[in-house]
């Protein structure tokens, strides 16, 4: 196959609507937009318009409250990180997050990389994160392993 041969599959793509362009293509005329009225016109912006009426998302309270902040970290679980020493992705004895990226554990840093009890594990392996739970280090130490916490 060559790259002049490549083409969508079957149905993967239609032709754009090509509206007031005769009455035989079935949105000639009015182009779809019905008769008379404010939407029939061009310069039409009535998004959450409620004809007057107090919008409701204006009578109603304003609620919660979002830290712009507030960090964003990339989570490994321990059950993660052993299915991937089992399957050779990572060595045991030095896990940075280079290494986790190559592997595919995670996809993106984000703001860091956080260490997540969930699952267990058994090999001692030496892992170097940005921010890691109590209970993840925990499992990892009762392993023979160690949890070095870098600043990001």
């Amino acid at each position: 196959m060559k790259l002049n041969e490549l083409k969508d599959n079957q149905g993967a793509t239609k032709n754009r609507i090509r509206v007031g362009r005769g009455i035989g293509s079935g949105k000639g005329k009015t182009g779809g937009r019905g008769y008379k009225g404010q939407k029939s016109r061009s310069g039409v912006a009535i998004n959450g318009f409620e004809g007057g009426q107090m919008p409701i998302y204006r009578r109603l309270p304003k609620r919660g409250f979002k830290n712009y902040f507030a960090k964003e970290f990339a989570v490994v679980n321990l059950d993660t990180l052993q299915k991937a020493v089992d399957a050779g992705k990572l060595t045991a004895s030095a896990v940075d997050i280079e290494a986790l990226l190559a592997s595919g554990i995670i996809s993106k840093e984000y703001d860091g990389v956080r260490l997540l009890a969930r699952g267990a594990i058994t090999t001692g392996i030496t892992i170097s994160v940005n921010s890691a739970s109590k209970a993840a280090v925990a499992a990892i130490e009762k392993a023979g392993g160690k949890v070095n916490l870098i600043q990001a």
